[in-house]
C-alpha cells in the first residue's frame, strides 16, 4: 500500500468511479468473478450501476497518472505483493506498467477516496467504505493484518490535521468499521502507538470505546495483550495505558460482562510486575494520589484504569474506601503491594459483592501459577474473599484448610503470612464447627515464634479471632499461650506488643465469668504474671501499645473485682504517684506471696532503652518496696535491686536519676526494717515505725494531676 496517501495532498480521487466498481476491477485482474464484496452485503447506495462499467474497464490500461502511483514507496511495516504477482514478468514496452504498480495505484485512488468521501458518508456508507476496502484487499491477496495496520497508521497521522466535525466523526467511523470485522489487527496496529502516549492514538482508543459494537471486542484483545506478556513489556505497558483510555469513557464497563473479574485480576497483577521491576524513566518516585490530568506513571495508569473499573460498575464506595485506607498507595508499592489487594478485597467483600463469586472462581486455577507475581496476587486475593461467608462457602472447609496449611510449609514467608491471615479469616467464621481447632492451634501457636513480624502479627490476630467464636477454647489457649505470650508483651515491634497485649485482654474477657469463680488457673497464672508488664506499658511510647495495655487492664479489674480501674486511667493518662502509690498498696495486700516476683520483673525494665519505662520502673519500685512487709522481700532481692538503683542514679536522663534515688532510699529503709534484731515477744507485736513515702518530682514526660484525689498521704502539690 502506498505509505504517503494519508500524510500528503493528492490530486483529486477518480470521481464517478464508485468503490465497489474499483473493486471489481480488482477482482477481474485476478480472474475472480464480479460481485459484490465477501465481507458482507453492502448497501444499496454502494451497487455498481451499469454506465460504471466502461470506467471500471478503462482500468485495464495505464492512465497518465499511473507512474506516479506507481513510484510510491510502500511502507516499512506492509508486507510486499502476493508471491504470485510478485514473480509475473513486467510487461514490456516503454510505456507499459508493471502490474504490481498498477495495483498499488488502484488501491491508492481507492484509499485516497476512503479519505476524501468521509465528509459526505454517513454510518452505513463509512462501513461500506471500509468493507469494501477490505474486500479489495483481500481480493489482492496481501495479507489483511499488515493492510489494516497501514490503514491504521495512516488514521493516526491524518487525525491531528483533520477538522472537528463530520470529518473527524467520518474518520473514527472507519476505524470502528475496521474494528468491527478485524479487532485484532486494528489493536495490534494501535498498540505501538500507546507507548509512549500519544494523543492521536488516545482519541483513537476513546472512539473505539464509544462505539458500542466494537467496545467489547477490543476491550477482550487488549486483555489478552495484557494478560499474554510475561511481564511489564512493551505490549503490556501500551495495553494498561489503552484500557486506562478506554475505561475511562462513561459507559464502556458494561462491555466488560462476562470477562469482569478477568480484567480486573489482570490490572491488579499488571501492578504487581510494575511494582517489582526497576521504576521506568517516566515513573516518579512518588506518585501524587491528587494529581489532576493525564498519568504520569504506567503505574498510576494502571490504577486509574483500576478504579474506572470499579467505579463504572457501581462500585464507587470500593475506590472511597481504598483512598481513605491508602489502599491505593500500597498497590503501587514494591513491599506493600500485597497489603493493597488484601485492602480491595476487603473493600469489594464489604460493597461489591456481585463480583465475588466470579473473582473466585478466576483465582483457583492461578493460586499454582509458575508466574510469582500472577500466583501471589491470587493468593491474596484468595485469602481476603475467605471474609466472604457466602464466597467461602463456595469451597468445603476442608478443602480451604487443606490449602491454607500447606501453604504454611512454604520456604517464602510471604506465603505463609497469606496462609496466617486466610486462619484467621476461617477462624472468624461462626458457621465452621469447632473440629478443625485442633488443626488451626498448632499452626497459629508456631508462627509465634517466626522472626517475621508480619507472621507473628498474622497469628496473633487469628488467635484472637478464633477467641471471638463461639464456645472458644479458652483453658486450652490459656495454657498453651503461657509460656509464649509474656515474651511478646516486651517485644522490640510496636505492632506485636500491641497485638499480644490486645490477644491477653480478649482472652481475660472471654475466661472472666471462670476467674470470678476462682476457677481458671492457667489464665489466673498467665495474668498475675503480666501484670509488671501492663503497668509498665500504660507510659509505652508506642500509642497503640499503651491504649492496649489500658484496655487489658481494665478486663483484668473487671475480671478480678479489683476495684482499680479509676486508678488505671488516671496512671495511664497523667503523672500521679497518689494513684500509683493506692494501686500497688491494694496489689501487695492482695497477692503479698507474689511481690517478690513483680519487684524481679521491674528491675528488668531498669535497662530498657526507653527513658519513660526506666523512669516508671523506678517509681513502681519505690512505691511496691514502700507497701510491701519487710518478711515480703529476701535480703538478696533487696541487695541487687539497691545495686542498679544505684547504678541508675547516674543515668543520663534527670528524671530518671532522681527516681532511682528515691526508690533507692525505700529500698534501704527496707532493708533496715528487715535486719532489726529480734526482741522479745511482746516488743516484736509492737508495731513497727511507719516508714515515710516516697516523694518523687515531677515527671516530663506526662501531665500532672491532681494531688490528694485517692486520701493517699504525702505532699500536695500543684
Amino acid at each position: 500500500m502506498a505509505g504517503g496517501v494519508w500524510g500528503r495532498a493528492r490530486e483529486a480521487p477518480v470521481g464517478a468511479l464508485t468503490l465497489t466498481a474499483l473493486t471489481e476491477g480488482i477482482r477481474a485482474r485476478h480472474g475472480q468473478p464480479q460481485g459484490p464484496p465477501s465481507t458482507g452485503p453492502q448497501p444499496k447506495s454502494w451497487e455498481v450501476k451499469p454506465e460504471a462499467e466502461p470506467q471500471t474497464q478503462a482500468l485495464t490500461a495505464p492512465s497518465e497518472a499511473e507512474p506516479r502511483r506507481g513510484a510510491t514507496v510502500p511502507e516499512a511495516g506492509s508486507e510486499p505483493c502476493s508471491p504470485n504477482s510478485a514473480l509475473e514478468p513486467a510487461p514490456e514496452g516503454p510505456h507499459q506498467v508493471p502490474q504490481s504498480s498498477w495495483e498499488e495505484g488502484v488501491l491508492a485512488d481507492l484509499e485516497l477516496y476512503t479519505a476524501a468521501c468521509l465528509e459526505e458518508a454517513g454510518f452505513a456508507g463509512t462501513q461500506a467504505t471500509a468493507l469494501t476496502l477490505s474486500s479489495a484487499l483481500e481480493a489482492r491477496g496481501q495479507r489483511l493484518e499488515d493492510q489494516v495496520h497501514a490503514l491504521v497508521r495512516g488514521l493516526l497521522a491524518q487525525v491531528p490535521s483533520l477538522a472537528e466535525g463530520r470529518p473527524w466523526r467520518a474518520a473514527l467511523r472507519v476505524l470502528s468499521a475496521l474494528a468491527l470485522e478485524h479487532a485484532r489487527d486494528v489493536v495490534c496496529a494501535l498498540l505501538p502507538r500507546s507507548l509512549p502516549p500519544d494523543r492521536a492514538a488516545a482519541e483513537l482508543w476513546r472512539s473505539l470505546s464509544r462505539n458500542q459494537r466494537v467496545n467489547g471486542q477490543v476491550l477482550v484483545q487488549l486483555l489478552w495483550a495484557l494478560k499474554g506478556a510475561s511481564g511489564p513489556e512493551p505490549q503490556a505497558l501500551a495495553a494498561t495505558r489503552a484500557l486506562g483510555e478506554m475505561l475511562a469513557v462513561s459507559g464502556c464497563v458494561g462491555a466488560t460482562r462476562g470477562f469482569y473479574p478477568h480484567l480486573l485480576l489482570a490490572l491488579v497483577t499488571q501492578l504487581h510486575k510494575l511494582a517489582r521491576s526497576p521504576c521506568s524513566p517516566d515513573m516518579p518516585k512518588i506518585w501524587v494520589l491528587s494529581h489532576r490530568g493525564p498519568p504520569h506513571s504506567h503505574a498510576s495508569c494502571a490504577v486509574e484504569a483500576l478504579k474506572a473499573l470499579l467505579t463504572g460498575d457501581g462500585g464507587r464506595m470500593v475506590v472511597t474506601c481504598m483512598e481513605q485506607a491508602g489502599g491505593w498507595r500500597r498497590l503501587v508499592g514494591a513491599h506493600t503491594h500485597l497489603e493493597g489487594v488484601l485492602l480491595l478485597a476487603s473493600a469489594m467483600v464489604a460493597h461489591a459483592d456481585h463480583h465475588l463469586r466470579g473473582l473466585f472462581a478466576d483465582l483457583l486455577p492461578r493460586l499454582r501459577s509458575a508466574d510469582d507475581p500472577q500466583r501471589l496476587t491470587a493468593m491474596a486475593f484468595f485469602t481476603g474473599l475467605l471474609q466472604s461467608r457466602p464466597t467461602a462457602r463456595l469451597l468445603r472447609e476442608e478443602v480451604i484448610l487443606e490449602r491454607l496449611l500447606t501453604w504454611q510449609g512454604d520456604p517464602e514467608p510471604t506465603v505463609r503470612w497469606l496462609g496466617l491471615l486466610g486462619l484467621g479469616h476461617l477462624a472468624l467464621n461462626r458457621r465452621k464447627q469447632v473440629r478443625h481447632v485442633s488443626t488451626l492451634l498448632p499452626a497459629l501457636l508456631g508462627a509465634l515464634g517466626e522472626g517475621d513480624a508480619r507472621l507473628v502479627g498474622a497469628a496473633l490476630g487469628a488467635l484472637r479471632r478464633l477467641l471471638l467464636r463461639p464456645r472458644a477454647p479458652v483453658r486450652l489457649l490459656s495454657a498453651e499461650l503461657g509460656p509464649r505470650l509474656p515474651p511478646l508483651l516486651d517485644d522490640t515491634r510496636d505492632s506485636i506488643r500491641a497485638s499480644a497485649v490486645g490477644l491477653l485482654g480478649t482472652l481475660v474477657r472471654r475466661g472472666r465469668g471462670g476467674l470470678r469463680l476462682g476457677l481458671r488457673g492457667p489464665l489466673r497464672k498467665l495474668v498475675l504474671q503480666s501484670l509488671v508488664p501492663l503497668l509498665l506499658r500504660l507510659h509505652d511510647p508506642s500509642r497503640d501499645a499503651a491504649e492496649s495495655s489500658e484496655w487489658t487492664l481494665a478486663r483484668c479489674d473487671q475480671a478480678f473485682c479489683w476495684g482499680l480501674l479509676e486508678e488505671m486511667v488516671t496512671v495511664a493518662h497523667y503523672d500521679s504517684p497518689e494513684a500509683l502509690s493506692h494501686l500497688c498498696c491494694r496489689l501487695v495486700q492482695r497477692y503479698p506471696g507474689h511481690v517478690p516476683n513483680f519487684l524481679s520483673q521491674t528491675q528488668g525494665y531498669l535497662r530498657s532503652p526507653q527513658d519513660p519505662l526506666r523512669r516508671a520502673a523506678a517509681v513502681l519500685i519505690g512505691f511496691l518496696v514502700h507497701h510491701a512487709s519487710p518478711g515480703c522481700v529476701n535480703q538478696d532481692l533487696l541487695d541487687s535491686l539497691f545495686q542498679d538503683l544505684g547504678r541508675l542514679q547516674s543515668d543520663p536522663e534527670p528524671a530518671v536519676a532522681a527516681a532511682a534515688h528515691v526508690s533507692a532510699q525505700q529500698v534501704a529503709m527496707l532493708a533496715r526494717a528487715r535486719g532489726r534484731p529480734r526482741g522479745p515477744r511482746l516488743l516484736r507485736l509492737a508495731p513497727r515505725p511507719a516508714r515515710p513515702p516516697p516523694v518523687f518530682a515531677d515527671s516530663p514526660f506526662q501531665r500532672r494531676s491532681l494531688a490528694g484525689r485517692w486520701g493517699c498521704s504525702g505532699p500536695r502539690r500543684a
